[in-house]
């Protein structure tokens, strides 16, 4: 999320621009800098098609006596191979993961919009639930920053075997005021990629993970988040992790606390 939303989705939204907005949120970035054989990862390539139309690509990336999947939602910036030395570590503790890219990103077709995060969402959660299924197993989903969204609006509406956010928020109105703390920001703008409202329909097992140097989410918009979400739920708090750094900082203990909700969630 970028240091000047806050000033620029005021003015926009001010004058009804909504594909602005979503212009403003996300940063997707078409090249794939690398590839899960450089890091040493068998890769299934993936394509999967919307409800829409819209062709989507992503990558299961098995992992050994792994039966449950992790469903990758990733946050607003680059693509799934800006994700590998995360995935890499994900598959060093044991977790299968199917990352895919919305629309727009990468090889996925289309252009990135909230409205089209939700139908991606979908078909990746389709996809996944088929393939965990297959092998006698279910989809714990994971969402980080701007991915939260998605992984929320999905644990919302089916019944995943668990829900991992980590370093998001409750929705787009208080983070521009947290960016521009101007009167009315957030209520104009409290109704786009909503978390808040959508938590208490959650019926899963949740664990929570936020640094608390995060600069770019603040700690306390992921506490609020945490409250609004039902039982049975946990809070980790990473200490001295920012936003794009909780997975390095958390070092092992992260990745143990991972594993063992995406075997045993709750």
């Amino acid at each position: 999320m970028k240091a000047a939303l806050g000033l620029v989705l005021l003015g926009f939204t001010m004058l009804g621009c909504d594909n602005f907005i979503d212009w403003q949120v996300f940063f997707p970035q078409r090249k794939h800098e690398a590839q899960p054989a450089d890091f040493g990862l068998a890769c299934r390539e993936v394509n999967v098609t919307t409800a829409d139309g819209v062709s989507l690509h992503g990558w299961h990336l098995p992992a050994p006596g792994a039966v449950n999947l992790l469903l990758f939602c990733h946050g607003n910036a680059g693509n799934i191979s800006h994700r590998l030395d995360n995935l890499q570590r994900l598959h060093r503790a044991g977790i299968a993961v199917f990352i895919f890219d919305y629309r727009g990103f990468g090889r996925s077709q289309g252009k990135p919009s909230e409205a089209g995060m939700y139908q991606d969402a979908e078909a990746a959660w389709l996809w996944a639930r088929e393939q965990a299924e297959s092998q006698g197993g279910r989809v714990v989903i994971f969402g980080r920053s701007l991915g939260g969204v998605a992984a929320t609006y999905l644990a919302a509406g089916h019944q995943p075997a668990g829900l991992i956010l980590e370093s998001t928020f409750t929705n787009l109105g208080a983070m521009a005021k947290s960016l521009l703390p101007l009167p009315g920001l957030e209520g104009w703008l409290k109704g786009r990629y909503n978390n808040l409202d959508r938590a208490p329909s959650v019926g899963c097992p949740v664990l929570m993970l936020h640094g608390d140097r995060d600069r770019t989410v603040p700690y306390r918009l992921g506490q609020k988040l945490f409250e609004a979400l039902p039982q049975p739920k946990r809070f980790i708090t990473l200490p001295g992790a920012g936003h794009e750094n909780t997975y390095v900082v958390g070092g092992p203990a992260y990745f143990d606390r991972l594993a063992r909700f995406v075997n045993e969630p709750g």
